[in-house]
């Protein structure tokens, strides 16, 4: 069972949630106590074998989590104690290499470089996820390329478009998203090592190579200079993750309305979800209210990230601490909107019959704008547009199509035929450059708009 309760199963993957855990902190932490000794003694600055020492703990097994939580209401921040029991376990092998243990570091290092290695994890989980949803998404896109489908906007009826098209603009979004993420993701892993006051003054002018020996053993850049109290790259990220989950919200919320059974366009494909604890003869959307859920949460976190910015001096106030536990829920809760979407971009199913059925229960209707066009280069925009005004009204009324309306009135059949209304009439024959946009996203060029 997860820790933080019974609902979070909405929230977090078992893989980010592991990415993020107690002991995946704790490892990280050693892994840049690790790489620091290493470095030391590479420079000359710790006894031979000081880095291997340490390299046997990287498992950080050794820890006692609870008088480290305890200790840590005290000492501000679980680095100090951290530091303490790491120096402790060490001595008891060698004075020597124990004297060497957090050479040249501050807590904030310590903290900073573990939470961008877990970082660098949950990256790589969500770089793949992302793979697979653009993958899902585009199968989906080529197949409903030519499934038409009413537009809504305002949830009122509009002209057709196509589900291709409608999915196709999902697929565009997270393909954006995916470019910024890269972008940040370069700019955010990177080495945090500045001592005290970010100048290493306490490694004299061994400085500069320890922060290279460091960053080459963790695998990681090292920066133009220590980035302690310049959050940026940390806040751009949580941006990006918060971008992501806001798309993948707007999709479900999409599919969600598509989903109402008057409309019964789409529904959830995996049978035996989505179940009412009353109403045996409901299917819930669940992954769609799940990645609604998920979003209303991020925009709080980036929001924190963005306040806790200016942060004081070269240490901050709380600033600094409120990112703590803000960034890892930022990618717990993005791995999951993610993990959802991709469920659903899987397994959508498509009733391409309804969507037919519901563009001819409007009675033409949402093709005024059709024949308005049509008109317009004849006998004005405003003329045209009065008329067809008259004439959905006139349809409204007397319930009948819109086509019937329009061959009854000589102020369209003067310039149209019948023949003419109907192909206007047609949402085939109303989808403009839906299929042009399509051909872009999913790269076929010779396509026809």
């Amino acid at each position: 069972m997860s820790e933080g309760g019974l609902n979070t199963f909405i929230f977090s993957t078992q893989e980010m949630t592991r990415a993020f855990s107690p002991a995946a902190q704790l490892r990280a932490m050693m892994r840049f106590e690790w790489a620091l000794s290493s470095a030391l003694e590479l420079s000359g600055l710790a006894e031979p074998g000081a880095g291997a020492s340490l390299e046997k703990l990287v498992s950080a097994e050794f820890v006692d989590v609870v008088a480290l939580v305890d200790e840590a209401k005290k000492d501000g921040n679980i680095a100090i104690p951290f530091v303490r029991q790491l120096t402790a376990t060490v001595r008891d092998q060698s004075e020597a290499f124990a004297r060497s243990v957090h050479s040249g570091a501050t807590s904030q290092d310590l903290l900073d470089t573990a939470l961008v290695l877990q970082m660098r994890d949950g990256l790589q989980l969500i770089e793949a996820e992302v793979a697979r949803l653009e993958a899902a998404l585009l199968a989906q896109v080529k197949a409903h390329r030519h499934t038409v489908m009413l537009g809504r906007t305002w949830l009122q009826p509009g002209p057709p478009v196509t589900f291709g098209l409608k999915l196709a603009g999902t697929l565009a979004a997270v393909r954006r998203t995916r470019e910024r993420l890269l972008t940040e993701t370069e700019r955010a892993l990177q080495l945090q090592f500045g001592g005290a006051v970010g100048t290493l003054a306490s490694l004299g002018e061994m400085g500069e190579v320890i922060s290279l020996h460091v960053a080459y053993l963790l695998d990681l850049h090292e920066p133009s200079i220590p980035w302690h109290s310049q959050r940026d790259s940390f806040v751009a990220l949580i941006q990006v993750l918060t971008i992501l989950t806001g798309t993948l919200a707007k999709f479900g919320a999409d599919i969600a309305l598509l989903m109402q059974p008057e409309v019964g366009e789409v529904a959830e494909g995996v049978d035996g979800r989505g179940g009412s604890s009353t109403m045996p003869n409901k299917r819930n959307p669940v992954s769609c209210a799940s990645l609604r859920a998920i979003h209303a949460r991020m925009p709080g976190l980036a929001a924190t990230m963005l306040f806790a910015m200016p942060q004081e001096h070269e240490r901050g106030l709380g600033l600094w601490q409120a990112e703590w536990d803000t960034v890892p829920e930022a990618f717990r809760l993005a791995s999951a909107s993610i993990s959802y979407a991709i469920d659903l971009a899987e397994n959508l199913q498509v009733h391409p019959e309804r969507m037919l059925a519901n563009i001819e229960a409007m009675s033409g209707l949402p093709l005024a704008e059709a024949v308005s066009s049509a008109l317009a280069p004849k006998i004005g925009k405003a003329a045209a547009y009065k008329l067809l005004r008259t004439a959905s009204t006139d349809a409204v009324k007397q319930n009948c199509q819109l086509s019937n309306v329009l061959k009854k009135m000589p102020e369209a059949t003067a310039h149209l035929t019948e023949a003419e209304i109907d192909r206007l009439l047609d949402p085939r024959n109303y989808l403009g450059s839906a299929d042009r946009f399509v051909a872009k996203v999913v790269g076929d060029d010779n396509a026809h708009g």
